[in-house]
């Protein structure tokens, strides 16, 4: 894999100097931000609260009507998107850890109509529950992505499901959601297409097997699907993730246990796996992920990808040039562990800290 540059320019082009300014702060672990009309936000916090931000940052009551969310650990009230028809139908989709029978609990994906008022969730149906349920606090994945073909959305949805930490063998077995990406309709059917739909002991569900723990997923300027997600020590990845196919966990990686020990026989490729298109290792502990589709910022930064490292503290600018990582600069050192990031519909980029006091933030294009 070539080497990459950190805080590199490309010739030519100028490099925007940005802050973050806050939107709104007092937010508790928020986890996930999406875009309301007339100037609005709403935002997750992970203990299980989901709350309509003003313009002018006021944060309103927590919206009634959630089910119950497991909220202990990683888990909790995890990521939310509004529907690309939103302004029509109020739907809104959201993902939360589901508890089960003791302490068991797994990876949900639910919609929901937010009222007119934005008081409340309405009508709400679990479209997708993560099979086995499993006593664990870790690892729940849990980033949705409206999948679109042509430009246009086909009616279904991408969901990222973790390996639990425990259970991670399961990542490689089809009778298994855990450490899977899962493609479903908006109305919870399987859709037809799935690549293991019919097949013998295979979960319908199932887009991509070999998964660890993915925090971050968009949709690239093509409207390819892209996610990311955290190794061990070390082996953070980037990946594209296609149907049917198989990207490794935790038959390979580019980083070891905790421990130090090898993952499986220590390898990082094996044939018939799918490699990342890049990996950080050290790792990053990546969350959140968009592209940057406008030029708010300026020609260098369109069509950059953008992710949040919880570890270092920092906002990545990543350069891609004929689909590789080609160069990558940390923005934003001083504001916190980075869970979200997002483009807004004002062409911005808009960041959560994660924290007792979590902040939502904008980040102001230079001049």
């Amino acid at each position: 894999m070539a080497a990459i540059v950190l805080s590199a320019a490309l010739p030519g082009l100028a490099q925007p100097t940005v802050q973050a300014k806050t939107v709104a702060s007092g937010l508790q672990h928020p986890w996930a931000v999406a875009f309301l009309p007339e100037g609005r936000f709403l935002v997750t916090e992970r203990p299980g609260r989901l709350r309509v931000v003003e313009p002018d940052g006021k944060l309103g009551a927590p919206v009634e009507g959630l089910p119950e969310v497991a909220a202990r650990g990683q888990g909790g009230l995890l990521d939310v998107i509004t529907d690309s028809d939103f302004a029509r139908n109020r739907t809104i989709y959201f993902c939360y850890s589901e508890p089960g029978k003791g302490t068991t609990n797994s990876t949900a994906l639910a919609r929901a109509r937010l009222s007119a008022d934005r008081q409340k969730l309405e009508d709400v149906k679990v479209l997708f529950s993560q099979r086995p349920k499993i006593s664990s606090t870790l690892h729940f994945g849990c980033r949705i992505v409206e999948r679109r073909m042509d430009g246009k959305p086909d009616g279904t949805l991408f969901l990222t499901l973790g390996d639990r930490f425990s259970q991670r063998d399961q990542a490689q077995k089809l009778d298994s959601h855990i450490g899977k990406i899962v493609r479903v309709g908006k109305d919870g059917s399987v859709p037809k297409d799935n690549p293991f739909v019919g097949q013998a002991n295979a979960l319908p569900e199932i887009w991509s097997i070999g998964h660890r723990n993915s925090q971050g997923a968009t949709l690239g300027p093509d409207g390819r699907f892209w996610q990311h997600e955290h190794g061990a020590q070390g082996g953070d990845e980037i990946n594209l993730p296609e149907a049917g196919k198989n990207y490794g966990w935790p038959l390979v990686s580019f980083g070891v246990n905790y421990d130090g020990s090898k993952i499986g026989d220590g390898a990082s490729a094996r044939a018939g796996l799918e490699p990342p298109l890049h990996h950080w290792t050290p790792s990053i502990a990546p969350s959140g992920m968009a592209f940057l589709t406008s030029d708010r910022y300026g020609v260098a930064w369109k069509g950059n990808l953008f992710v949040g490292s919880l570890k270092f503290q920092y906002l990545n600018r990543i350069e891609l040039k004929d689909g590789k990582v080609v160069a990558e600069h940390k923005l934003l050192q001083d504001l916190g562990r980075l869970r979200d990031v997002r483009q807004g519909p004002d062409g911005l980029l808009y960041v959560l800290t994660d924290s007792p006091m979590g902040k939502l933030a904008r980040v102001q294009p230079p001049g």
